[in-house]
């Protein structure tokens, strides 16, 4: 194939994708992609987390706590990122991550959060790191240990906590974001649609 024909085939093939040519410019009429929802990560601890769910009255709420350490929660946590990508604003996902044992400071565990929850596109969550250690908020949130998930209805009662004592004793098997889907859409039916 001469240059020529290649540059005529060339210039065919672009016709319909906003360029006329091999040497034209950017185009202007293309459509551009969304950027995904930035990913911020912020500390808070038991007050300020509780403040946050209250917040979001009227909507249900979803509260994930896992940590990075944990298996189970890493495999999980991006079906909590689906879940805030299909329901829209009608709910609200949290995402706690207990990470803090009492060893440097609570920030320092930001960044590898941030660097988990960037890889998982998690941008539509509000994200937090426990400023507190880990026994402590166990101890406030009634734990024994992550995952945990906890879902809010929209009067800011508590519909249901899945952990693995609850799954134990009512599921018979460890609880899944299968399970979590299915009490947001039981709690979610007398939310107005848009």
């Amino acid at each position: 194939m001469t240059a020529a024909v290649a540059l005529a085939l060339l210039a065919i093939g672009c016709s319909g994708c906003g360029r006329s040519g091999p040497s034209a410019g950017p185009a202007t009429d293309m459509p551009h992609a969304t950027t995904p929802p930035a990913v911020t990560v912020r500390l808070v601890d038991h007050d300020g987390l509780m403040a946050e769910v209250q917040r979001h009255r009227g909507k249900v709420v979803v509260l994930d706590c896992w940590s990075t350490s944990c298996p189970p929660c890493v495999e999980e946590f991006p079906r909590l990122v689906s879940l805030a990508a299909n329901h829209g604003d009608a709910v609200v996902c949290l995402s706690l991550a207990v990470e803090y044992d009492g060893i440097g400071k609570p920030d320092d565990f930001i960044s590898p959060v941030q660097g988990f929850l960037e890889k998982v596109g998690a941008g539509g969550v509000v994200n937090f790191v426990a400023s507190e250690e880990a026994d402590a908020v166990y101890r406030k949130l009634d734990l024994e240990s992550v995952p945990a998930v906890y879902i809010w209805k929209p009067d800011g009662t508590l519909a249901i906590r899945f952990d693995d004592d609850m799954a134990a004793r009512e599921l018979g098997r460890p609880f899944t974001y299968a399970d979590v889907e299915a009490t947001v859409t039981a709690v979610s039916v007398d939310l107005p649609r848009p």
